[in-house]
């Protein structure tokens, strides 16, 4: 029996999912990247429409891990998809489970919801986290490339006629 729960986040979680998003920022290299707020998530969460959902592994003594995921659509399957964005647990809470119910949960969601699939990146120097995924089943896209817009690129492609 595991120490944790999997429960869905609030817009009450806002600043717990910042703290995450900032240490998977920290831990992934990029600790400059992170430009959300925790006001921009709690409206997002509150919206009509929130643009992502978020799971939370909680403990009596707090959360220990999160998974922030939003809907996709395959036109080869004619269903949506799940895209997990970020799923992270830090290092001093792993070993417990708790990324393993994370993805199981997000699973589930995909089959109740009769989704095609779920689908997230990995950066290729993260072979703990690959070998992770190898574990639950997943397999790595081989032949395709994650290409990005983004700043000025993605304006001044957009302001083109």
């Amino acid at each position: 029996m595991s120490d944790f729960t999997i429960r869905p986040a609030t817009s009450d979680d806002a600043a717990t999912i910042l703290r995450f998003i900032q240490a998977l920022a920290d831990y992934e290299k990029e600790p400059d990247a992170v430009e959300v707020t925790a006001d921009t998530l709690r409206t997002q969460m509150e919206s009509e429409s929130p643009p992502f959902e978020c799971l939370i592994a909680d403990t009596q003594d707090g959360p220990i891990g999160f998974a922030l995921f939003f809907s996709t659509y395959s036109t080869w399957k004619g269903r949506p998809g799940l895209w997990l964005e970020d799923l992270f647990v830090p290092p001093e809470h792993r070993g417990r489970g708790a990324g393993a119910a994370l993805l199981r949960r997000i699973a589930a969601i995909a089959v109740e919801r009769n989704y095609a699939r779920v689908e997230w990146a990995v950066l290729d120097w993260n072979q703990l986290a690959i070998d992770f995924y190898r574990r639950l089943g997943a397999e790595p896209m081989d032949g395709w490339t994650t290409y990005r817009l983004t700043d000025a690129a993605l304006a001044a492609l957009g302001q083109r006629d």
